[in-house]
């Protein structure tokens, strides 16, 4: 109960004083994570629920769901057509690359991980968390298409973090196997994968559906379209589990099928997502916070370089790369790269990692690793927030009217975490 009282002590706290937070550097995510450090000072038994893993990761895949379905509803396929187009290089090209880097570099600073571990470490860190960097794509100093494009990669990079998070888990299961070993892969591919694929797509569309038919006839008070809406991710969870498919890939699948049958979706889930899923989110922090304090001791060198390359060489060096040949000036490459902040998404992936219960030998690194990088990430990327967006949008002024900068951001979306 102390545990709980805390954080609900602090929410109202922030509610009292949260625009005049918006003008600091001390954002939300900083906030409910001191907070939750700050616990480390209350004697253990009253934190015990901040302890108790299967709660912790039950909150928090429920919070990923429900971002993975708002992400995509509000994402308009014809966003990423185009070899020009800003995301779909960041998604594509800037991703893979990531990948690549932090498997390499895993492996030269800690040495001891398998390959496959290393593909754990850096599928789990991949992700982007715009929410981390709401000051950023928010602040109309910053160009709207660089602020769309930091927006929609952080709205699409985490659902395409989770089938490369679960190929390397089962690769690293199966490993030394042979043939049987291979019978399971791909079993565990087809029901993780292919189930969570056919749950999504079935859900989104009939959902999507139902909806649109409920709102032409009528049948749905205007209110209650939230209701629905949010129904669908919460359908994907239970089928999923049902079925041992991937809830974050059938969740992602529906919120883009769902647009099919009904446009203003994205709108709805929005609308929840803000008024409610908010509350997941900073309790995924406060809790983060609780069980990052009892480990601060056990950062290593290692570890603590690796959070630095995860947040810069990791990160910049491939949207480098993927944004060369756009035109971008060097200010707006290096702005992108590193307002690259690794948040919600790499908490919750790191603990469906813990719960799938491989128990591989380099669990306890991997495990320190992502904790060390969500935590440098929320207070790095927090306290440069303002002043990074003052510096560019200085380097940005003096820019022709027809630098890339300037152009209008591609039409359909602007999803957030």
């Amino acid at each position: 109960m102390v545990l709980i009282a805390a954080f609900v002590a602090l929410v109202f706290v922030y509610s009292l004083l949260s625009r005049r937070l918006e003008r600091t550097v001390v954002t939300a995510p900083i906030l409910f994570t001191v907070g939750g450090m700050l616990m480390a000072l209350v004697p253990a038994e009253s934190t015990e629920l901040a302890l108790d893993r299967a709660g912790f990761l039950l909150i928090a895949e429920l919070g990923l769901v429900m971002t993975l379905f708002t992400d995509a509803a509000r994402i308009a396929p014809r966003m990423l057509a185009g070899a020009a187009n800003l995301p779909m290089r960041l998604l594509s090209t800037g991703m893979l690359l990531t990948l690549l880097l932090g498997a390499l570099c895993a492996m030269v600073v800690f040495g001891d991980l398998s390959w496959w571990e290393a593909g754990i470490l850096t599928a789990i860190l991949a992700p982007t968390d715009a929410g981390l960097g709401q000051v950023i794509v928010n602040s109309p100093r910053v160009p709207q298409r660089i602020r769309q494009a930091l927006n929609v990669e952080a709205g699409l990079n985490d659902g395409l973090s989770v089938p490369f998070l679960l190929f390397f888990i089962a690769l690293a299961e199966v490993e030394g196997q042979g043939v049987l070993g291979q019978g399971i892969l791909l079993r565990f591919l087809g029901e993780q994968l292919g189930y969570g694929l056919l749950i999504g797509l079935g859900v989104g569309l009939a959902g999507g559906w139902l909806l649109a038919l409920a709102r032409r006839r009528e049948w749905m008070a205007e209110p209650r379209t939230q209701l629905g809406v949010v129904a669908l991710p919460f359908a994907c969870v239970l089928i999923s589990e049902a079925s041992g498919a991937s809830m974050f890939i059938a969740a992602f699948v529906a919120g883009l099928a769902a647009q099919l049958g009904f446009r203003e979706i994205g709108r709805h889930s929005v609308e929840f997502a803000e008024d409610w899923g908010q509350l997941f989110d900073y309790f995924i922090f406060f809790l983060f916070g609780v069980l990052t304090a009892s480990v601060l001791m056990d950062f290593t060198l290692p570890i603590a370089l690796y959070a630095v390359l995860s947040l810069t060489l990791i990160r910049m060096l491939p949207v480098a790369i993927a944004l060369r040949g756009t035109g971008l000036s060097r200010a707006s490459v290096l702005f992108i790269g590193w307002f690259g902040p690794r948040g919600l998404a790499s908490i919750v992936l790191a603990l469906v990692y813990l719960e799938e219960q491989v128990h591989l030998p380099g669990e306890s690194t991997i495990r320190l690793a992502v904790m060390a990088t969500v935590l440098l990430s929320i207070f790095a990327h927090g306290f440069s927030a303002l002043p990074g967006i003052r510096r560019y949008a200085t380097a940005v002024e003096v820019l022709d009217a027809g630098a890339p900068e300037h152009r209008a951001a591609e039409r359909g979306s602007d999803a957030a975490h």
